[in-house]
Protein backbone atom coordinates (compact mmCIF):
# COMPACT_ATOMS: atom_id res chain seq x y z
CA UNK A 1 0.00 0.00 0.00
CA UNK A 2 0.97 3.62 -0.49
CA UNK A 3 1.98 5.64 2.57
CA UNK A 4 -0.52 8.38 1.68
CA UNK A 5 -3.11 8.62 4.45
CA UNK A 6 -6.68 8.87 3.14
CA UNK A 7 -8.42 8.68 6.53
CA UNK A 8 -7.07 8.97 10.05
CA UNK A 9 -9.77 8.09 12.57
CA UNK A 10 -8.77 8.89 16.14
CA UNK A 11 -10.90 8.04 19.19
CA UNK A 12 -14.18 9.04 17.57
CA UNK A 13 -17.46 8.80 19.41
CA UNK A 14 -20.96 9.56 18.16
CA UNK A 15 -24.23 10.11 20.02
CA UNK A 16 -27.79 10.02 18.74
CA UNK A 17 -30.78 11.63 20.42
CA UNK A 18 -33.61 9.18 21.02
CA UNK A 19 -36.26 11.91 20.97
CA UNK A 20 -36.15 15.44 19.61
CA UNK A 21 -38.77 16.38 22.22
CA UNK A 22 -36.41 15.82 25.15
CA UNK A 23 -32.88 16.25 23.73
CA UNK A 24 -30.93 16.17 27.00
CA UNK A 25 -27.97 13.93 27.58
CA UNK A 26 -29.68 11.06 29.40
CA UNK A 27 -31.98 10.77 26.39
CA UNK A 28 -29.03 10.02 24.09
CA UNK A 29 -27.39 6.75 23.21
CA UNK A 30 -23.81 6.33 22.05
CA UNK A 31 -23.66 4.73 18.60
CA UNK A 32 -19.85 4.78 18.51
CA UNK A 33 -17.60 4.92 21.57
CA UNK A 34 -13.95 4.62 20.58
CA UNK A 35 -13.06 3.99 16.93
CA UNK A 36 -9.42 4.12 15.81
CA UNK A 37 -7.80 3.23 12.49
CA UNK A 38 -5.94 4.70 9.53
CA UNK A 39 -6.63 4.11 5.85
CA UNK A 40 -3.81 4.32 3.33
CA UNK A 41 -4.24 4.87 -0.40
CA UNK A 42 -5.04 1.55 -2.04
CA UNK A 43 -6.40 -0.08 1.11
CA UNK A 44 -9.52 -2.23 0.68
CA UNK A 45 -11.12 -2.28 4.10
CA UNK A 46 -14.14 -4.27 5.20
CA UNK A 47 -16.16 -3.08 8.19
CA UNK A 48 -18.00 -5.79 10.11
CA UNK A 49 -20.13 -5.94 13.24
CA UNK A 50 -23.57 -6.85 14.50
CA UNK A 51 -26.66 -4.97 13.32
CA UNK A 52 -26.72 -1.66 15.16
CA UNK A 53 -22.97 -1.71 15.81
CA UNK A 54 -22.55 1.67 14.10
CA UNK A 55 -21.10 0.56 10.76
CA UNK A 56 -23.29 2.80 8.58
CA UNK A 57 -22.77 5.68 11.01
CA UNK A 58 -19.02 5.22 10.56
CA UNK A 59 -19.36 5.49 6.77
CA UNK A 60 -21.40 8.69 7.15
CA UNK A 61 -18.64 10.08 9.35
CA UNK A 62 -15.96 9.15 6.81
CA UNK A 63 -18.02 10.82 4.07
CA UNK A 64 -18.33 14.02 6.09
CA UNK A 65 -22.12 13.76 6.23
CA UNK A 66 -21.80 13.62 10.02
CA UNK A 67 -19.14 14.98 12.36
CA UNK A 68 -18.12 13.07 15.49
CA UNK A 69 -19.07 14.26 18.98
CA UNK A 70 -15.69 13.09 20.25
CA UNK A 71 -12.33 12.53 18.58
CA UNK A 72 -11.16 13.56 15.14
CA UNK A 73 -11.28 12.37 11.52
CA UNK A 74 -8.73 13.47 8.95
CA UNK A 75 -10.01 13.19 5.36
CA UNK A 76 -7.67 13.57 2.41
CA UNK A 77 -10.60 14.27 0.06
CA UNK A 78 -13.89 16.11 0.37
CA UNK A 79 -17.23 15.07 -1.13
CA UNK A 80 -16.75 11.31 -1.11
CA UNK A 81 -20.23 9.87 -1.44
CA UNK A 82 -21.58 6.63 -0.03
CA UNK A 83 -22.71 3.89 -2.36
CA UNK A 84 -25.81 2.40 -0.74
CA UNK A 85 -29.48 1.81 -1.51
CA UNK A 86 -29.87 5.03 -3.48
CA UNK A 87 -29.15 7.11 -0.39
CA UNK A 88 -28.91 10.82 -1.12
CA UNK A 89 -31.17 10.88 -4.17
CA UNK A 90 -33.61 13.75 -4.57
CA UNK A 91 -36.82 11.80 -5.17
CA UNK A 92 -38.60 14.61 -7.02
CA UNK A 93 -35.77 14.91 -9.57
CA UNK A 94 -35.22 12.57 -12.50
CA UNK A 95 -32.38 10.09 -12.58
CA UNK A 96 -30.60 12.28 -15.11
CA UNK A 97 -30.95 15.35 -12.88
CA UNK A 98 -29.66 13.39 -9.89
CA UNK A 99 -26.56 12.42 -11.86
CA UNK A 100 -25.87 16.06 -12.68
CA UNK A 101 -26.55 17.12 -9.08
CA UNK A 102 -24.12 14.54 -7.71
CA UNK A 103 -21.45 15.76 -10.10
CA UNK A 104 -21.95 19.39 -9.08
CA UNK A 105 -21.83 18.50 -5.38
CA UNK A 106 -18.52 16.72 -5.97
CA UNK A 107 -17.08 19.73 -7.77
CA UNK A 108 -17.02 18.04 -11.18
CA UNK A 109 -17.70 20.29 -14.17
CA UNK A 110 -21.00 19.83 -15.99
CA UNK A 111 -19.14 19.15 -19.23
CA UNK A 112 -17.27 16.24 -17.66
CA UNK A 113 -20.47 14.79 -16.20
CA UNK A 114 -22.22 15.15 -19.57
CA UNK A 115 -19.36 13.29 -21.24
CA UNK A 116 -19.90 10.19 -19.09
CA UNK A 117 -23.66 10.48 -18.57
CA UNK A 118 -24.53 7.91 -21.26
CA UNK A 119 -22.07 5.43 -19.73
CA UNK A 120 -23.68 5.90 -16.30
CA UNK A 121 -27.15 5.33 -17.75
CA UNK A 122 -26.00 2.22 -19.61
CA UNK A 123 -24.39 0.71 -16.51
CA UNK A 124 -27.50 1.47 -14.43
CA UNK A 125 -29.60 -0.38 -17.00
CA UNK A 126 -32.77 1.60 -16.31
CA UNK A 127 -33.49 2.71 -19.88
CA UNK A 128 -36.05 5.49 -20.33
CA UNK A 129 -36.66 5.61 -16.59
CA UNK A 130 -33.60 7.86 -16.44
CA UNK A 131 -35.98 10.69 -17.39
CA UNK A 132 -38.53 9.78 -14.70
CA UNK A 133 -38.52 11.02 -11.08
CA UNK A 134 -36.48 8.76 -8.82
CA UNK A 135 -39.51 8.40 -6.53
CA UNK A 136 -41.02 5.93 -9.05
CA UNK A 137 -37.91 3.73 -9.10
CA UNK A 138 -37.82 0.29 -7.55
CA UNK A 139 -35.19 -0.47 -4.90
CA UNK A 140 -33.17 -2.35 -7.50
CA UNK A 141 -33.25 0.56 -9.95
CA UNK A 142 -32.14 3.01 -7.25
CA UNK A 143 -29.32 0.69 -6.24
CA UNK A 144 -28.09 0.23 -9.82
CA UNK A 145 -28.18 3.98 -10.50
CA UNK A 146 -26.37 4.73 -7.24
CA UNK A 147 -23.74 2.15 -8.11
CA UNK A 148 -23.26 3.55 -11.63
CA UNK A 149 -22.89 7.10 -10.33
CA UNK A 150 -20.35 6.03 -7.72
CA UNK A 151 -18.43 3.90 -10.21
CA UNK A 152 -17.92 6.74 -12.68
CA UNK A 153 -17.80 9.82 -10.44
CA UNK A 154 -16.03 8.68 -7.26
CA UNK A 155 -12.46 8.30 -8.45
CA UNK A 156 -10.41 8.90 -5.27
CA UNK A 157 -12.14 6.68 -2.75
CA UNK A 158 -15.29 4.60 -2.52
CA UNK A 159 -17.49 4.08 0.53
CA UNK A 160 -19.83 1.12 0.08
CA UNK A 161 -22.77 0.25 2.34
CA UNK A 162 -24.29 -3.23 1.87
CA UNK A 163 -24.43 -3.16 -1.94
CA UNK A 164 -23.87 -6.91 -2.19
CA UNK A 165 -27.21 -7.73 -0.56
CA UNK A 166 -29.16 -5.59 -3.04
CA UNK A 167 -30.40 -6.48 -6.48
CA UNK A 168 -30.46 -9.84 -8.20
CA UNK A 169 -27.60 -12.31 -8.52
CA UNK A 170 -26.62 -10.92 -11.93
CA UNK A 171 -26.29 -7.40 -10.52
CA UNK A 172 -24.32 -8.60 -7.51
CA UNK A 173 -21.88 -10.45 -9.77
CA UNK A 174 -21.48 -7.43 -12.06
CA UNK A 175 -20.99 -5.10 -9.08
CA UNK A 176 -18.33 -7.40 -7.69
CA UNK A 177 -16.47 -7.46 -11.01
CA UNK A 178 -16.52 -3.67 -11.35
CA UNK A 179 -15.44 -3.08 -7.77
CA UNK A 180 -12.60 -5.53 -8.34
CA UNK A 181 -11.58 -3.44 -11.37
CA UNK A 182 -11.64 -0.32 -9.20
CA UNK A 183 -9.49 -2.09 -6.62
CA UNK A 184 -6.99 -3.14 -9.27
CA UNK A 185 -6.79 0.48 -10.45
CA UNK A 186 -5.59 1.45 -6.96
CA UNK A 187 -8.70 3.19 -5.61
CA UNK A 188 -9.22 3.18 -1.85
CA UNK A 189 -12.35 1.35 -0.67
CA UNK A 190 -14.09 1.10 2.69
CA UNK A 191 -17.07 -1.25 2.56
CA UNK A 192 -19.71 -2.42 5.01
CA UNK A 193 -21.15 -5.83 4.20
CA UNK A 194 -22.57 -8.97 5.77
CA UNK A 195 -21.30 -10.89 2.71
CA UNK A 196 -18.27 -12.21 4.56
CA UNK A 197 -17.10 -14.31 1.61
CA UNK A 198 -16.92 -11.16 -0.53
CA UNK A 199 -14.95 -9.29 2.14
CA UNK A 200 -12.51 -12.17 2.51
CA UNK A 201 -11.91 -12.21 -1.26
CA UNK A 202 -11.57 -8.45 -1.79
CA UNK A 203 -10.21 -6.87 1.39
CA UNK A 204 -6.67 -6.54 2.68
CA UNK A 205 -7.88 -5.34 6.09
CA UNK A 206 -10.93 -5.74 8.34
CA UNK A 207 -12.25 -3.29 10.94
CA UNK A 208 -14.39 -5.16 13.49
CA UNK A 209 -16.73 -2.94 15.51
CA UNK A 210 -18.14 -4.43 18.71
CA UNK A 211 -20.32 -2.44 21.10
CA UNK A 212 -19.18 0.82 19.51
CA UNK A 213 -15.46 0.04 19.80
CA UNK A 214 -13.00 -0.97 17.09
CA UNK A 215 -11.33 -4.21 18.14
CA UNK A 216 -7.59 -4.81 17.64
CA UNK A 217 -6.91 -5.66 14.00
CA UNK A 218 -6.22 -9.24 12.98
CA UNK A 219 -5.43 -10.72 9.55
CA UNK A 220 -8.55 -10.75 7.37
CA UNK A 221 -9.46 -14.42 7.77
CA UNK A 222 -8.84 -14.42 11.51
CA UNK A 223 -10.87 -11.24 11.97
CA UNK A 224 -13.84 -12.76 10.14
CA UNK A 225 -13.53 -15.96 12.20
CA UNK A 226 -13.56 -13.89 15.41
CA UNK A 227 -16.71 -12.11 14.24
CA UNK A 228 -18.47 -15.36 13.32
CA UNK A 229 -17.56 -16.89 16.68
CA UNK A 230 -19.19 -14.01 18.56
CA UNK A 231 -22.18 -13.43 16.24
Amino acid sequence: MSNQIIYDVSHIGMYYTKSATFPWRKNRFQALKDINFKVEAGDIIGVIGQNGAGKSTLLRLLAGILEPDNGHIYRAYDNIGILSFGAGFEDRLTGRQNIMLEGVQMGISRSVVYSILDAIVELAGIGDFINQPVKVYSTGMRTRLGFAIAYYLHTNALLIDEVFVAGDEKFQKKAGQLITEKIQSGITVVMVSHALNVLEQLCNRIIHIDNGVSLPELPVKESIQRYVATA
